[in-house]
């Protein structure tokens, strides 16, 4: 019996074996017919990309469907590379999905591939364009022609490693709303230590803390003792005991914060009707200013919406003449001099601070 068991086993043994054969060799083959191929935009177009435009629809490719023996589902990769490479290196400028044969590309997309494949800003450069087509599981074509296009980028984003911390809470501008569109208050950051900072300016009687991006709570620093601070979801709050100017100050590094009140009447009592921004890099140059927003909440506290700089320089002066400017010498921010700031080329978000001089220049805006 035991042998009559051992050879029925092996009987379908070799019956599952040759139904898995039969069902493997009666799968249908997938073959590739034609490989895709750009029809628009023509060889020869020029972009001159301009910054303001950023979120425009500059280009509307359209290409030819890949063709297989069976119908697919089909992603297409739009690839663009310096003239003359071989697309090993090449940037990815869209793709797309459920076999659609056309895509968009906006002024930034094709600004920041023309930056990453070397091109300079305000500098023509040309570049190869070209498809690639894939299914699921393999089976990818690539078309075989591809186009050249002119592209003039404007400057990249500007490199900015440091984070921002804003005020939130009852007792300071914008209240407990964390909307990104809310005027908080951020902090001035040291410029030569990016673990100090500080602001003196105006607080009601209440609590607060801090968030480091607008719009999210996930990121937030506040009280841990009297003298201690944590960053952590659901951080404890500072206290402010009534309404008047303090000066806070902290340190990411070691942990570490005062909060104390300010007593300068002097400067408190300063008000300035006008404050602007001048230089080299800004809007009028040398020869005009560009004024910043007063605070409702605090007279002494000013800011700039998204405001295109140049490379160049910048300071900060009271009512659109020189007996009373500010200045630094580090760029986005510091404060506390008179010197020229640096400025690199890019849309700026600005604040700045008339009782110590501080400013604040965020970039990439």
């Amino acid at each position: 019996m035991k042998n009559i068991y051992k050879i029925l086993i092996a009987f379908i043994g070799v019956l599952l074996v040759s139904c898995n054969a039969d069902s493997v060799d009666e799968r249908p083959v997938l073959n590739v017919v034609a490989a895709p191929e750009i029809t628009a935009p023509t060889t020869g177009q020029n972009y001159v990309l301009d910054v303001d435009k950023a979120s425009d629809e500059v280009a509307k490719f359209t290409w030819s469907a890949a063709q297989y023996s069976s119908t697919v589902a089909i992603k297409y990769t739009l690839l663009i590379d310096k003239k003359g490479g071989d697309f090993t290196a090449a940037k990815t400028l869209q793709s797309t999905t459920n076999s659609l044969t056309e895509v968009s590309v906006l002024g930034k997309e094709l600004n920041q591939a023309a930056i990453d494949l070397g091109g300079k800003p305000e500098e023509a450069a040309q570049y190869d364009v070209k498809l690639t087509a894939n299914v699921s599981g393999g089976f990818v074509q690539v078309g075989k022609n591809l186009i050249t296009i002119s592209v003039t980028p404007y400057l990249g984003r500007v490199t900015y490693d440091f984070t921002d911390w804003y005020l939130i809470g009852a007792a300071v501008a914008g209240g407990w709303d964390n909307n990104v569109d809310t005027k908080h208050q951020p902090m001035f950051r040291d410029g030569k230590d990016d673990t100090k900072y500080k602001f003196v300016g105006y607080f009601k009687a209440g609590n607060f803390k801090l968030i480091s991006v607008k719009g999210s709570w996930d990121s937030q620093l506040g009280k841990a003792d009297d003298s201690s601070i944590e960053i952590k979801n659901n951080a404890g709050e500072f206290t402010i005991p009534a309404d008047g100017y303090y000066n806070f100050q902290f340190n990411t590094k070691t942990l570490k914060y005062t909060l104390t009140p300010y007593t300068d009447a002097a400067s408190i009592a300063k008000l300035y009707d006008t404050v602007g921004v001048i230089g080299s890099s800004t809007p009028g140059g040398w020869d005009a200013s560009t004024a910043l927003d007063k605070s409702t909440f605090d007279k002494h506290a000013w800011s700039l919406g998204a405001t295109s700089l140049n490379d160049g320089e910048a300071k900060f002066r009271a009512n659109n003449a020189w007996d009373v400017s500010w200045g630094g010498t580090t760029a986005f921010s510091g404060g506390g001099t008179g010197d020229n700031i640096p400025v690199a080329k890019s849309k700026y978000v600005i604040y700045f601070n008339d009782l110590d001089g501080s400013y604040l220049m965020i970039p990439n805006q």
